[in-house]
């Protein structure tokens, strides 16, 4: 479903969810030619975490309407424009009543979990201050004034801000990536200040061995090309490299059949080609960076191939691309272990970032700290003043005896002894 790729593009896949994709093989190869074949299910494909805050919701959503045949059959028609512009949410009204009474009881569980969510940060900021305007733009995906029934402006918003959301998704990740190479970084400089001359020689040389290992890798060809594509027919798909014929392997690889190569689609490509320089058995090979190798490559190939900027792949787009001269001859492709990630002046920017934190954590907990003492202070006042208490109480009980006066109960009342 294009709608569905649309707005689930998936960012984060296991290497095993990656294999799994690329078994699946369409009617029309030649199945005897390809090795250890294995049945595909042809059941609903499960959705991918897009990585929003929303995700559950959004998913949710997506399948209550692919119940209604109507919505369904205006979702498979849609272009791209039709669904992105929200132009498509006014079919809503169109859907039957049982969807729509779903749809409610969605919105109103997710509004729910918001206020939840809100509260929970309103109850943890305490006096230090709010940023209401910053909570409130958790509702950007649904109309928060009416938090009863899910509308047309509600499916609209939500595909909207999916979109706009996901637009970014990569660049956000590029900047996460770097600040997790700048934090490694830091803590190694940070652990070789803790140690002698002679022991920080032997880290230092530790760590050139083993960064020479993991660039000792296997040529990486240029994604997207026809080196790489051969390869992945050949070692992955079994195939004869001499039959390599780019309309057969595009449909080998749109695994859910709907005409397009995603994002997913894509990336399940290049395992093939991370295996030569990553392996989670080794010390010096990072699965982190593995990952951004791919993201990487996937989005080179997107910005080769896909022409209309769309984020999927369709038949005709691939078949011009291996008319290119690129295709052909490509340029040689740069492993992140060619490249560098960061500069000495934006490390030492981020480790003073990190100071700052560092330094606002310390005085948070510095005041917590006083703000214990103090409550144990109270405490241990109380204590003695329940004290001082009881032995004044004893001291007048005892003084009470001796002048021979009845002892008082609890309430004062006096205490009459019979006589005997």
């Amino acid at each position: 479903m294009r709608w569905r790729t649309i707005l689930l593009r998936y960012y984060f896949f296991l290497v095993t969810c990656l294999l799994t994709a690329l078994e699946a093989v369409p009617i029309d190869i030649d199945k005897t030619k390809v090795k250890h074949t294995q049945p595909v299910e042809s059941a609903k494909i499960e959705a991918p975490d897009t990585g929003l805050y929303y995700d559950e919701y959004l998913k949710q959503v997506i399948d209550v309407l692919e119940t209604d045949n109507h919505f369904r059959e205006k979702l498979q028609k849609a272009d791209i424009e039709e669904i992105k512009s929200g132009r498509l949410s006014k079919e809503l009204d169109l859907v039957s009543h049982h969807v729509r009474t779903k749809l409610d009881e969605l919105k109103r569980q997710e509004v729910a979990r918001l206020r939840m969510l809100i509260k929970a940060k309103l109850d943890s900021h305490q006096d230090t201050g709010i940023d209401h305007h910053a909570l409130l733009k958790q509702f950007d995906h649904l109309n928060h004034l009416n938090p009863e029934k899910f509308e047309s402006t509600d499916l609209d918003m939500l595909i909207k801000a999916a979109t706009s959301d996901l637009e970014h998704y990569d660049k956000t990740r590029h900047e996460e990536f770097k600040k997790y190479e700048m934090m490694k970084e830091h803590e190694r400089r940070e652990y070789l200040k803790t140690l002698n001359e002679e022991k920080r020689k032997e880290e230092e040389s530790k760590f050139e061995e083993m960064k020479k290992k993991h660039e000792n890798h296997p040529k990486v060809n240029h994604p997207g090309s026809k080196d790489q594509l051969k390869e992945v027919w050949e070692e992955t798909d079994g195939l004869d490299p001499n039959d390599f014929d780019p309309k057969t392997f595009f449909k080998l690889h749109d695994v859910n059949s709907d005409g397009f190569l995603d994002e997913q689609e894509l990336e399940a490509l290049f395992t093939k080609e991370l295996e030569k320089v990553y392996d989670p058995k080794n010390e010096e090979d990072d699965m982190v960076e593995m990952e951004e190798e791919r993201l990487r490559m996937r989005e080179h190939v997107m910005n080769e191939v896909d022409a209309n900027k769309d984020r999927l792949v369709t038949l005709e787009e691939f078949l011009k691309a291996t008319e290119k001269k690129e295709f052909l001859e490509p340029d040689g492709w740069e492993t992140l272990d060619q490249q560098q990630f960061f500069t000495e002046e934006e490390l030492k920017a981020y480790e003073n970032l990190i100071s700052l934190q560092e330094n606002e954590l310390k005085k948070k907990a510095d005041e917590l700290q006083k703000q214990k003492e103090e409550l144990q202070r109270q405490h241990d006042q109380l204590e003695a003043q329940k004290l001082e208490y009881h032995q004044a109480v004893q001291q007048m009980e005892q003084k009470k005896l001796q002048q021979e006066i009845p002892p008082s109960g609890p309430g004062g009342e006096l205490k009459f002894q019979p006589h005997v």
